[in-house]
């Protein structure tokens, strides 16, 4: 039986991604989420989302030339998917900025068994419709792979001088259409539906079937009416939810997403139906 809910969005939550590549950030970002970052092995974290019936997407991360932070390689996250493939698909990350290497760790992410590349523009410090970044998704769509991006404000950084030095700007959805009508058959999913520029991006996804909206990142009471409002109606298929856990736990978002009172269908569709199509899980 498949799970009845694919957590779209999932950070590793151990002390290589914590304590590495977020050192300096975690603080910040508990401040803005006004919840506290839980520490898990990887193990305990399958048997947590085993007991919701779920499966995590977990995400690697590369963002060493912008931050000089330590990468959380694409090799942790696939080995976590061979020992719990029925709790974890994962997605690979890729620093747009190391040229030619990068485009080289696309085929490498595809050979590992991942089903995507998670992008992060306002730490990457990289503008998604620069043109010179186009070989990496050329790469992505060539390999069947999926590119998620980061966009919108964020909370790592948040209320900090100078948002840490994190360009929000980077990560405005508008910056995504170039890429989607570049790449007809790349699945661009857009996490945290973008606020504050959302309705640009429900535009988008209007506009171009291959655009997808992740609603992680936020209480789900708490998301916009208008956004709402497309989930439930017409744009039903093109949206999956994500908690952005450790920063949001998956049990609180699926039970505030219980109280949403979405139709049947369209609650199958967002919490499963659409991530496993994107995904190709079985």
């Amino acid at each position: 039986m498949p799970p009845r809910a694919v957590d779209f969005h999932v950070h590793l939550p151990t002390p290589d991604w914590l304590d590495g590549s977020m050192a300096g950030y975690v603080e910040a970002a508990e401040a803005y989420f006004r919840s506290p970052v839980e520490r898990l092995s990887l193990t305990a974290l399958a048997d947590r989302y085993r007991r919701l019936d779920a499966m995590a997407v977990l995400l690697a991360w590369d963002a060493e030339t912008a931050t000089g932070r330590p990468r959380v390689p694409n090799e942790t996250v696939a080995e976590a998917c061979r020992k719990h493939p029925d709790a974890f698909t994962g997605l690979g990350s890729v620093d747009p900025h190391k040229g030619e290497a990068a485009v080289a760790e696309v085929a490498n992410i595809a050979a590992l068994g991942l089903r995507g590349v998670k992008f992060h523009p306002s730490l990457q410090a990289f503008a998604p419709d620069d043109p010179s970044f186009g070989p990496i998704f050329d790469a992505c769509e060539r390999h069947g792979l999926l590119a998620l991006f980061h966009t919108g404000t964020s909370g790592i950084g948040a209320r900090q001088p100078g948002g840490q030095g994190i360009r929000l700007d980077y990560a405005r959805p508008i910056r995504l259409d170039a890429v989607a009508a570049a790449h007809p058959r790349l699945t661009v999913v857009a996490a945290h539906f973008g606020w504050p520029w959302h309705m640009e991006l429900v535009a988008m996804a209007l506009h171009k079937t291959n655009v997808y909206i992740d609603i992680s990142g936020w209480s789900p009471r708490r998301i916009p009416a208008e956004v709402i409002g497309e989930l439930r109606g017409r744009l039903a298929g093109q949206f999956v939810w994500g908690s952005d856990f450790p920063f949001l736990t998956p049990e609180r978002c699926l039970a505030e997403l219980g109280k949403l009172g979405l139709p049947d269908e369209v609650a199958g569709q967002v919490l499963h139906g659409n991530a496993a199509r994107i995904l190709g899980l079985t």
